[in-house]
């Protein structure tokens, strides 16, 4: 899910409290940090390929979608009184709203939202209708998501997500220096983040040949190609039964397109298929006409199976050939 919309940069300053290290006792021990410093999360993954992690927001659970390719974190519009969020007041210097996609949402405070050991103190977050994700998960009979867990939060705690093993690592105290522990990169390809004034996340590959972008988005639920890119390059496609949705975007189909190669950095991936969709509101024309375009988003399909691990820290994404 993306917000390409950049925020005011008072967002960005979050007031972190340390409430004592709390590791959940399920996590296997060799995931577990060695020192207070970091907090490793289990994630679950849902039939929508969606990584989820336990939350709590003034003092109630909740399930939030890790989403790299949400620059701002996001609470459902219907779960605002229950969470008890406050609106915006006049003396704040933060915006009372901010454009998605180009329309306008309400920016609430949690007071306090908790990520394990994490404590966020009157934490911004944008309330948003995710109703096309909350039908889905209820034909699917599974886990609704209240929200969502944006670049705003990921960056600051220096984030490590790992795909695969479905663990996310915060680092409670960015300003001390450190590794995330329990994480491994050997024999996997270093392949650097590009991030954007609107804290998108971008990698360098190509297409069949040709040079291109493509956005990390692990909100995404496979790897989606923009339609006029993909009829700019002539590949053929084929229709399907789905249809995929952003926030205060349409629904809009899934075509299917067989890729004979794509590379990320060194990666390179043979004979792939992947989505076809109109992804116009999310990539705009600028970034389509780029040297390399933009062609589309690096979903969560690739990210598991390449075993890729997002550094927000190190700015690095790294994957299995």
């Amino acid at each position: 899910m993306t917000f390409p919309n950049p925020l005011s940069s008072a967002w960005r300053f979050l007031s972190i409290l340390c409430v004592g290290l709390a590791l959940i006792a399920e996590l296997p021990a060799a995931l577990r940090p060695a020192t207070p410093q970091f907090e490793a999360l289990p994630l679950l993954r849902s039939r929508q390929n969606h990584l989820l992690v336990r939350a709590y927001i003034n003092g109630k659970p909740a399930w939030l979608g890790v989403d790299s390719g949400a620059p701002v974190s996001a609470i459902a519009l219907h779960r605002r009184e229950y969470f008890g969020l406050k609106p915006i007041t006049a003396k704040s210097n933060l915006p009372g709203r901010i454009q998605i996609n180009g329309a306008f949402n309400n920016v609430a405070i949690a007071r306090e939202l908790r990520l394990g050991a994490l404590t966020l103190v009157d934490e911004p977050v944008v309330t948003v209708d995710l109703g096309n994700s909350s039908r889905v998960a209820r034909l699917r009979r599974e886990q609704e998501i209240d929200g969502i867990i944006g670049a705003d939060i990921l960056f600051p705690t220096k984030a490590v997500l790992d795909c695969q093993r479905q663990l996310l690592v915060l680092n409670i105290d960015p300003d001390v220096a450190g590794n995330a522990p329990g994480l491994d990169h050997r024999g996997l390809q270093a392949v650097p983040i590009q991030v954007s004034d609107g804290f998108n996340l971008y990698v360098n590959g190509s297409i069949n040949g040709k040079a291109a972008r493509l956005m990390i988005d692990t909100g995404s639920f496979a790897t989606l190609l923009h339609r006029s890119f993909v009829r700019r390059m002539r590949i053929a496609t084929r229709e399907t039964q789905f249809s995929s949705s952003a926030v205060n975007l349409k629904e809009r189909g899934v075509w299917v397109a067989r890729i004979r190669k794509l590379s990320v950095g060194s990666v390179e991936i043979i004979g792939k298929e992947v989505g076809v969709v109109d992804l116009e509101g999310l990539i705009h024309g600028g970034l389509l006409r780029g040297s390399p375009p933009v062609a589309g988003l690096l979903g969560a399909e690739i990210l598991n199976r390449h075993h890729g691990i997002i550094d927000f820290g190190t700015r690095t994404l790294y994957l299995k050939r």
